[in-house]
């Protein structure tokens, strides 16, 4: 009975402990198991779908290279690399004896440094036609002493110093700051926006910024200022007859209503602009076209010749022609520069919102308002200082000697408060590391070149003032030892730190050693205040430099 007992106890123990097993569901190692297979499942799942596509690209590559076997497959409308720059050598260098006077231009526009920092933050290198360095320099401003009438309204600073990449060769930096006008003196404004509605535009960075740079440049403006926009593609026409700032609702609405589409007929547009201008023209207000487009002019009045010849004859109705890129791929460069010289006016490049804050914001004044035309500048070396010399930049800009003196030769144009700057590299008598051999049969005079006081040469400027045709003349002389402040020091650096880097980006060829490394350092350490923060843009764009890429052109 005990036997019995205990073994029916021991059966029913274990039923139950099976009931138990059966009711509780799957252990922990089965749970595992079932969960890898069920990943494994998944994958495999998705290995099927990649190979499925897999093979499904395969096929469509191949029909698609049969066709293409069948028939060539059509170029792009606008292939990715169609800007054009006018090709140009770098200043050679001179000696003294032989040619003594150095004349050219002003330039203060700055299309070269936006679109190089395009280029460099797109992660390639510039075209070297694309880097010219009197653009580069002058895109920034200089903290030098300021004029104080606009009937003299400018006021040359020269600071003679050593070159940073040149052992015993000096650097002539010539700052030639412009009158900034007061509120009060600023005349209206009569604008004519002439802008390129064409297919081409139909980028984020282009109609849609020129639109929003229009509306920055709205809220610069004074109420009695007035706005007229014509537009051009295919055909040209008017959408905003002038109209008052004061009306910005009205102006933002024709804005807003644009759309890019059709070839280029900018000729055409070029006139109408010029008729509406000439149609309202204002005697005590500025006026002036603006034409904003991304390259050329390819229907109707479209050769270069002509159209440069049609702005000349129009600037003497007292109309300005500035020109404003937007966007790249077929930025006709030599076009714009031509027609914004020959109008008078300026060249710039926008290439994001931030630099259409700077132009038509923060340097309205100097963008809208002229204080002189015609400048020029000429600098005669001084044989028994200087043995030889070279001007950085403005090889686009170059005069002859005898064109300083007459009244009929164009120049360039200078807007309130803008800043000429001018560096020439110098290279004393008696000193080693001429690029020139001495001639067998003359020699310089050594001695003059260690006289503290020896006057290396002399700088004379010509200009008009508005309205007038008659020049006037600002000269002084170039002394061997200036004493600079450090304030404007630290200004003379930080030009000398662009002016390497753009040689260095060009071709390097009178930089020696001289690095990307150093233009960084020397810039860094001549920043300043920096309030816009542009400067310390320029030290970013040296490093990104040091990283970029060849670009095909």
């Amino acid at each position: 009975m005990t036997k019995t007992r205990f073994g029916r106890s021991a059966l029913v123990i274990a039923m139950t402990v099976a009931l138990v097993n059966c009711t509780s569901g799957p252990s922990e190692q089965e749970l595992a198991a079932e969960r890898q297979a069920s990943k494994a499942a998944e994958k495999a799942e998705q290995m099927k779908v990649k190979r499925e596509r897999h093979v499904a690209a395969e096929m469509v590559r191949t029909l698609a290279v049969a066709d293409s076997r069948m028939a060539p497959i059509p170029a792009p409308v606008q292939p990715q690399y169609q800007d054009d720059f006018e090709q140009f050598d770098a200043n050679p260098v001179k000696q003294v004896k032989d040619e003594p006077v150095s004349t050219f231009s002003a330039d203060v526009d700055t299309t070269s440094y936006s679109f190089v920092r395009k280029q460099l933050n797109r992660g390639y290198l510039p075209e070297k036609s694309a880097v010219r360095l009197e653009e580069m320099v002058n895109y920034f401003d200089y903290n030098y002493p300021f004029p104080t009438s606009a009937n003299r309204p400018f006021l040359p600073t020269v600071v003679v110093h050593d070159s940073p990449w040149a052992e015993h060769r000096k650097l002539v930096h010539i700052g030639i700051q412009g009158y900034e006008l007061e509120q009060s003196e600023q005349p209206d404004s009569n604008l004519v926006f002439l802008l390129d509605v064409s297919g081409s535009m139909n980028a984020p960075d282009k109609l849609p910024l020129v639109k929003q740079s229009i509306k920055l440049l709205l809220k610069t403006l004074k109420p009695t200022d007035t706005i007229a926009i014509v537009v051009y593609a295919g055909a040209a026409g008017t959408v905003l007859e002038p109209t008052k700032v004061a009306q910005a609702a009205t102006i933002i609405e024709a804005l807003d209503k644009l759309k890019a589409g059709g070839s280029t007929a900018g000729g055409e547009g070029l006139q109408l602009a010029y008729q509406l201008a000439e149609s309202n023209f204002d005697e005590q207000a500025v006026n002036r076209i603006m034409l904003a487009t991304d390259g050329d002019f390819n229907v109707g009045l479209s050769d270069p010749e002509q159209l440069t010849d049609f702005v000349e004859r129009k600037r003497q109705s007292g109309i300005y022609l500035s020109v404003i890129g937007f966007g790249r791929g077929n930025y006709k460069d030599a076009l714009m520069q031509s027609l914004a010289q020959n109008g008078n006016g300026i060249a710039a490049y926008i290439d994001t919102l931030a630099e259409a804050q700077k132009l038509f914001v923060e340097e309205a004044t100097s963008s809208l308002f002229p204080i002189a035309k015609d400048l020029k500048i000429q600098v005669e070396f001084n044989p028994a200082v200087v043995n030889e010399y070279r001007l950085l930049g403005y090889e686009t800009r170059a005069l002859q000697a005898e064109d300083f003196n007459n009244d009929k030769v164009d120049a360039g144009d200078i807007g309130s408060g803008h800043a000429v700057t001018a560096i020439y590299e110098v290279t004393l008598n008696g000193q080693p590391g001429s690029y020139l051999d001495e001639s067998r049969y003359t020699s310089g005079n050594s001695g003059a070149a260690n006289d503290a006081l020896a006057e290396l040469g002399y700088l004379k400027i010509r200009y008009k003032l508005p309205g007038e045709e008659t020049s006037q003349l600002l000269d002084q002389p170039i002394m061997s030892a200036i004493n600079a402040t450090p304030a404007i020091m630290q200004e003379v650096n930080f030009a000398t730190a662009v002016a390497g880097f753009a040689q260095v980006m060009k071709d390097g060829k009178y930089t020696g050693q001289w690095s990307l490394d150093d233009a960084f350092n020397l810039a860094l350490a001549n920043k300043g205040e920096d309030y816009y923060g542009y400067r310390g843009e320029f030290t970013q764009l040296i490093r990104q430099a040091k990283m970029a890429e060849e670009a095909e052109f």
